[in-house]
């Protein structure tokens, strides 16, 4: 971890941001809306916590989503 010492007048530096590519934001997509469908089918009882969670982990392997390590 770096600490960096601010002096008055003195602005933060900028964190890295990162660029997606349009093919990484169409998996984040398609990712958000398989879990939709997922969680959807456990609160009706068509699938078991189980389930849903093999379908989840599942899920995150096939779409890799940028943020997988929150999703868990």
């Amino acid at each position: 971890m770096q600490i960096t010492k601010l002096e008055d007048g003195a602005a933060a530096p900028k964190p890295d941001t990162k660029v997606f590519t349009q093919e990484e934001l169409q998996k984040e997509f398609d990712f958000i809306l398989a879990e939709r469908i997922v969680r959807k089918m456990a609160e009706k009882g068509l699938i078991s916590d189980d389930e849903l969670h093999k379908i989840s982990e599942k899920n995150r392997l096939i779409f890799s989503p940028y943020l997988c390590e929150i999703y868990q």
